[in-house]
């Protein structure tokens, strides 16, 4: 996927973010899919000991078959992010990556979980690189060290295709329903936190000057230099170790126009350059981000066997046309309520409601149901294999025709009475 290059220019004004903005959504005759799963690694004896990120690493194989790149988060989170590609070579390259490291990982007893919040143990940072120890002094305690080192999720990354502006429009208009469906974190502390998605009630904790949905007035580039403009400054990179957290709440914007006046007021002295706006993008999270590709950032982790699924109806619904078209007349059930029907849920609210309620929530299941009907005939067309198609026709059956996002197995107890640890496919392990 091709993404968006930066300079070291000063930025003259406004204009330039707006550039900068308008290449982020540039059109692709590609079609590929990229995937990058996190997940939270566990001592299968005794899944509430902290991992150390070196067990981890000694546990890894040297060399991943498909190519597939493996990072840390800064709470020991496992990243895996797979080569870009048409769907069946993406899934299938990134499937045996998993393979290698699940294997590599069993043998040291350790495991990956499947869940996108850490069910038992409280957050502990294990990297403490300078860009982490600013971005945790600005985020802050309990839902910044949440976010860094107790949350997992799955990154869809799709090309943006011959019209941007109508797949970020999906993108935002299907996440209640996809967040609602792969609903998979309810537990934190050992016990339900209320949430179906608990890690979705963690990012709605913080700054929302970087994660609240970017807003919509029909001109993608521009909402998103607007949204680049408005968000505050998390830090300020001086190179490639020292980074300066900026902790007066100033934006972008400010900074632009200190730049512009000579006025040395505040944290960030120096004008900003072009490449300055390409760092602070990267410490922006909302929902759907673009960067020449759209980043779908708002679905849980699954199980560790049930990640393609995810993948499969995301990208069905988002980049088919004759899926995508069944899908958005579903989901105006919630985005357009029926004109008298009290409390008009729009926006931020929907996204609130999928998480707390997930498919439990009628209007979301009745959508759900549509959306993955539509992916079903989809994917064949995408070149899906019959296995693929028949595990997506598999989990509409256990979890959208019943209305039971997979954090409603977590939370059913088992013999021992820990329901995180039993369940259907060894629960959340």
């Amino acid at each position: 996927m091709i993404g968006v290059t930066a300079e070291s220019t000063p930025l003259r004004d406004a204009s330039e973010v707006a550039d900068f903005a308008r290449r982020c959504f540039q059109p692709a005759t590609s079609d590929r899919v990229g995937v990058e799963l996190e997940f939270l690694v566990f001592d299968r004896a005794e899944p509430a000991r902290h991992v150390a990120l070196a067990e981890v690493e000694g546990s890894l194989p040297a060399l991943l078959p498909g190519g597939s790149r493996v990072t840390f988060e800064p709470g020991g989170q496992l990243e895996l992010s797979g080569p870009a590609g048409p769907l069946p070579a993406a899934l299938a390259t990134l499937a045996d990556d998993m393979a290698a490291v699940r294997a590599g990982l069993r043998a040291s007893g350790l495991v990956l979980g499947g869940v996108g919040l850490d069910p038992v143990r409280p957050a502990r940072r294990q990297l403490n690189r300078p860009r982490y120890d600013a971005m945790a002094a600005f985020l802050g305690r309990p839902y910044g060290a949440l976010m860094m080192c107790s949350t997992a999720s799955i990154q869809v990354n799709l090309d943006l295709g011959a019209r941007p502006a109508t797949r970020w429009e999906r993108a935002h208009a299907l996440g209640p329903v996809l967040l609602a469906a792969f609903a998979n974190s309810p537990l934190s502390g050992g016990r339900p936190c209320g949430w179906m998605s608990g890690r979705q009630a963690v990012w709605n904790n913080l700054d929302p000057s970087r994660t609240a949905l970017v807003p919509a007035s029909g001109d993608p580039a521009a909402d998103w230099a607007e949204y680049l403009l408005d968000a505050r400054l998390m830090l300020v990179r001086e190179d490639e170790e020292r980074y300066r957290p900026v902790r007066d709440g100033s934006t972008f914007r400010d900074w632009l126009e200190r730049g512009r006046s000579g006025n040395g007021r505040g944290e960030g002295e120096r004008p900003p350059t072009a490449e300055d706006l390409a760092y602070h993008a990267t410490t922006l999270f909302p929902p759907v981000r673009p960067r020449g590709w759209l980043e779908i950032r708002y679905l849980d982790a699954q199980h560790p066997a049930a990640w393609p699924v995810c993948v499969a109806v995301t990208h069905a619904l988002i980049s088919d046309d004759r899926a995508a078209d069944a899908a958005m007349a579903a989901v105006g059930s919630y985005l357009d309520p029926p004109e008298g029907a009290g409390d008009q849920e729009t926006g931020a609210k929907v996204w609130e409601r999928a998480a707390r309620c997930g498919l439990a929530d009628p209007v979301l299941r009745r959508a759900a149901e549509t959306c993955f009907r539509a992916a079903l005939e989809a994917l064949p067309r995408l070149g899906a294999e019959p296995g693929l198609v028949a595990e997506v026709a598999a989990f509409a059956d256990r979890h959208v025709t019943t209305g039971r996002s997979p954090a409603t197995d977590l939370m059913e107890p088992g013999p021992t009475g820990t329901p995180w640890l039993e369940g259907p496919n060894e629960g959340w392990l």
